[in-house]
């Protein structure tokens, strides 16, 4: 468990710097000030930076603020990802300039913002690409993990049209879904897993197709069955009881199946392919997210189907188990979405402040910084506070 969780922490730490890397280089390539750039979270280990007199580099220990015009590179203690401190990020009131009860430190900070490389008095058109370059980051790191799985080789389905001369290993009859509560989800089996063989009675049925998968287990309904799967390099076997009551529209182990060889594509086509993926798979995750939200508002709460960080970490298991490919793949499918939950318009988000440069264009002037910054807090509470949830119920289902 303690690798699964390193992985999981690798995963999310990889993506979350890859986002903030996004913003860091557009801002630089723009000639705004990033303070810091830091991997991991703070409180600071130590930092590296150049001298602004003599120009060479030099160590910064501690967590003492800094906030010069160049970039401190630090190494923090939460190694999860990393973050980026950019000049100005912050909306400003030249009125809070004359507040009295603003200190020495808050007024220094407030006018620097208002400096040439700050982001808050650049053009719209460079402050929306500061914010939008970390998910289009998260975008293209997904289509380049997915472009070396295909390179590598990966499982799909087996159909007439697939190209033949791509097709590497011939994987079986593949579980895509298990339904929760169903007998084959309380027996063990997983996404992922092939299934090659299913006894009963002394008797052992090997499994070609899907069909044959099936009929198998219609015929053994109500008694015990040996399920063989192969699951990543090893061979599981699962005993269980198929369900003799099945409603419409489920199975009596309560899987859905497919046939499955694994496709390798030269490097060339990969490229094309891993874009077209991530394309469709950007689709699929907005069309999910929108019945989530429908489903939120309509009071039906969130999905079953939606985890939170356990519930993840749990599926980091499940691909770590099946193989390097699986977690790419996941790894992949996790970068979409955090580029489009960011990219969502709500406050807190990426998406929310350029929801806020949206408005100030079409205003003519700057949203009331003390109401953005409440919508901001507000809305970032609400996360919070719907993560845990999640994350409570995720728990709870290890139990």
């Amino acid at each position: 468990m303690i690798v699964t969780i390193l992985i999981f922490g690798l995963i999310l730490g990889v993506l979350i710097f890859v986002h903030e890397l996004g913003h860091f280089l557009t801002a630089k390539r723009n000639g705004i000030t990033s303070h810091e750039f830091g991997f991991g979270f703070p409180p600071r280990i130590f930092g590296v930076v150049k001298d602004e007199k003599t120009g060479n580099w030099r160590k910064v220990w501690g967590n003492k603020e800094y906030y010069g015009n160049n970039t401190l590179y630090s190494i923090n203690w939460i190694p999860l990802g990393g973050f980026v401190r950019i000049k100005g990020e912050n909306p400003v009131n030249e009125d809070d300039l004359n507040k009295k009860e603003l200190s020495t430190d808050d007024k220094a900070y407030i006018k620097m913002s208002t400096e040439p490389d700050s982001f808050a008095v650049q053009p719209k058109w460079v402050r929306f690409k500061v914010l939008v370059a970390g998910v289009t980051m998260n975008f293209l790191f997904a289509w380049v993990l997915i472009t070396i799985v295909l390179m590598i080789g990966a499982p799909e389905p087996k159909s007439d049209g697939l190209d033949q001369s791509k097709v590497i290993d011939n994987i079986g009859v593949q579980i895509v879904e298990v339904e929760s509560g169903s007998p084959a989800d309380k027996i063990g089996l997983k996404i992922g897993d092939s299934v090659n063989q299913v006894c009963s009675g002394g008797k052992c049925t090997d499994i070609k197709t899907a069909d044959g998968l099936r009929n198998t287990i219609l015929e053994h309904q109500g008694e015990e069955v040996s399920v063989h799967v192969v699951r990543g390099k090893e061979i599981k076997i699962v005993e269980g009881i198929p369900r003799t009551d099945v409603k419409e529209g489920q199975g009596a182990l309560g899987i859905s199946m497919m046939e499955t060889v694994k496709v390798r594509y030269p490097w060339y086509e990969a490229i094309w392919e891993g874009l077209m993926r991530v394309v469709g798979l950007t689709v699929m995750i907005l069309s999910a997210f929108w019945t989530m939200i429908v489903s939120l508002f309509s009071g039906h709460g969130v999905s079953a189907e939606v985890a939170g960080p356990v519930g993840i970490a749990m599926m980091t298991q499940q691909m770590r188990d099946l193989g390097f490919v699986y977690l790419l793949q996941f790894a992949a499918i996790l970068s979409v979405n955090l580029g489009i939950i960011n990219i969502l318009p709500i406050p807190a988000l990426d998406g929310g402040r350029i929801l806020f440069l949206l408005i100030e264009a079409i205003k003519g002037k700057p949203v009331n910084q003390k109401v953005e910054n409440i919508m901001h807090t507000a809305f970032f509470v609400a996360l919070i506070g719907l993560m845990v949830i999640i994350t409570v119920r995720d728990v709870l289902k290890l139990f």
